[in-house]
């Protein structure tokens, strides 16, 4: 039986945002804790640091959170707690905890459609009358729907979790070694440090120049063996290019092309546009192939992001694409130092409008590059860590992908529950 569809603002409560005055605000956690758009949203919940005393409207633990103004309109958030709602969002609250996680997914599922109302043509804008006015799918078996497709996203949000423990180990360990220095020996040097008193400058046992406070042997300032230079140094470098738009069919293929705004500093397995093997050899874009970082160049929000080809793939021209001289000249290496330094490189762009730097300077950017011994034991314990990072992604992706098939058809009663 086919579904009935009724106006968001008969079956939940809608929350337009109002911004406070200035003159309430504080970082000290004086007040409710306030939304002025996505800068605050977390994973999951809201993360904030700017506070209000005096807060015009607000949400409940539990409401949806739904940004409605600028470039990331369309982007939500949960609410674990009352938050002040400044205007650049809306919270919506459904009579029931499981119809405003329903409201989510029809959100979601009909988000695209949405958006096609937005009024503004650089920064888009959802106001409430269209927002009250927009029509989902009610069946009466919500919750049903809600308690199966939850199966998927809680597998889903498990599989984040380990991400994210994989990612920070993997931040830690080359933090450890190629930042403190604190990192195992080699067995040379840990003979000769052995023989000595066990105090650093103890120049007869061990003749170094200095031995920082973990026992490692410095000359000039790095590690004995390992060197500081310039990226094109040990990397080649290329950019990507963008087929021409004047052809719609070019975008009509099966090869991903990335842009700057899909490098989430993880994998990438599919891309928004594809494109086809035509469109490549007629313009400057190349492909890549698995395995290939890609580091954005262009972008007020983008610039220094990264992010790593699952599989071959196209790039627009403001992305650089990364190849090592040597094979111990890794990309993991490289993208962990990027991560490490993009506050850096977000400070050398250049533009008013539009930040961004070239992939010349990119090139000539410093690294600290350890010789081959520690880099491949680096490498074997920082490789498994990529390795289960990549497959939880692709887990993710085939969860994604099986939930929103279902999604839809359980909505539209086209699968009864």
């Amino acid at each position: 039986m086919k579904t009935q569809k009724v106006a968001l603002s008969s079956v939940a409560k809608i929350i337009m945002g109002t911004s406070p005055k200035g003159d309430t605000y504080n970082n000290t956690g004086n007040g409710l804790p306030l939304i002025n758009g996505p800068t605050e949203f977390g994973d999951d919940h809201p993360d904030c640091t700017l506070f209000t005393t005096k807060s015009s409207k607000e949400c409940n633990a539990g409401d949806l959170i739904f940004c409605v103004r600028g470039s990331t309109t369309g982007r939500m958030n949960w609410a674990d707690k009352k938050y002040s709602l400044g205007r650049g969002v809306c919270s919506i609250r459904g009579n029931t905890q499981a119809d405003t996680i329903y409201i989510r997914y029809c959100i979601e599922q009909s988000l695209n459609k949405l958006l096609q109302f937005a009024s503004g043509a650089t920064f888009p804008n959802l106001t409430k009358d269209t927002i009250v006015s927009f029509k989902i799918p009610y069946p009466n078996d919500r919750e049903r729907i809600v308690d199966i497709v939850q199966k998927y996203d809680t597998l889903a949000n498990t599989n984040r979790r380990r991400i994210q423990l994989l990612e920070e180990a993997a931040r830690l360990l080359f933090r450890e070694w190629f930042v403190y220095f604190r990192f195992p020996l080699r067995r040379s040097l840990s003979r000769a440090w052995s023989r000595g008193s066990g105090q650093a400058g103890h120049e007869k046992a061990c003749p170094v120049e200095s031995i920082n406070s973990t026992g490692v042997k410095m000359v000039d300032g790095v590690p004995e063996g390992w060197e500081k230079g310039p990226i094109k140094k040990y990397y080649d470098t290329t950019s990507g290019g963008t087929p021409s738009r004047e052809h719609p069919e070019y975008y009509q293929g099966d090869i991903n092309w990335v842009k700057t705004q899909e490098l989430d500093e993880k994998y990438i397995f599919d891309t928004e546009e594809r494109v086809t093997q035509e469109a490549i050899s007629k313009s400057s874009a190349k492909i890549f192939p698995a395995n290939t970082l890609l580091v954005s160049i262009y972008g007020n929000a983008n610039i220094g992001r990264t992010g790593i080809l699952a599989k071959p793939a196209a790039s627009n021209q403001a992305c650089v694409a990364f190849f090592p001289k040597k094979p111990y000249f890794h990309f993991i290496y490289l993208q962990q130092y990027l991560q490490m330094i993009r506050d850096y490189l977000v400070g050398m762009s250049q533009g008013a409008a539009q930040t961004n730097i070239s992939q010349d300077t990119l090139r000539k950017v410093d690294i600290l590059m350890p010789d081959e011994l520690f880099m491949n034991k680096f490498l074997k314990i920082a490789e498994p860590m990529y390795e289960q990072i990549k497959n939880l992604q692709y887990q993710n992706q085939k969860l994604a992908q099986a939930r929103d098939l279902l999604l839809p058809r359980l909505m539209s009663g086209a699968i009864e529950v």
